[in-house]
């Protein structure tokens, strides 16, 4: 099965907060599941790091990639097919970076792994 991951569980990952939920934590370290990680993500991160809302304990670079690509997961890039839902949501969730998840999450017909309720509004399947 294939999910994708909200930021703050992407964080809450590879830094080891207990705020990950238990369901959360199984489906990613579950070998049969492929986990795929936004672009928004990362462009949301680093927002918030040059504006100084999220301190980094490692470079912002070195982060991102051990924390992909030493955990196997996939980035999935922004492709038209994400846009085109995008352009359809409604606008329960204002978040652009939680948008595009969602749009992506829609488009591929996969899980969210995330905490965030408003993404129900869409009907996305969400893992916490």
């Amino acid at each position: 099965m294939k999910g994708i991951l909200d930021t703050h569980a992407f964080l809450w990952f590879v830094t080891d907060d207990p705020q990950l939920s238990v369901a959360a934590l199984a489906f990613i370290v579950d070998p049969r599941h492929e986990i795929f990680v936004s672009p928004a993500s990362y462009w949301e991160i680093a927002i918030k790091v040059s504006i100084g809302k999220y301190l980094m304990t490692a470079p912002f670079g070195d982060f991102f990639t051990s924390g992909i690509q030493g955990n196997d997961f996939v980035i999935l890039p922004v492709g038209i097919r994400h846009a085109t839902v995008l352009a359809s949501l409604t606008m329960h969730h204002k978040d652009p970076f939680d948008r595009m998840i969602i749009s992506q999450a829609l488009a591929e017909q996969m899980p969210i792994v995330g905490n965030d309720s408003m993404f129900d509004a869409y009907g996305v399947e969400r893992i916490w």
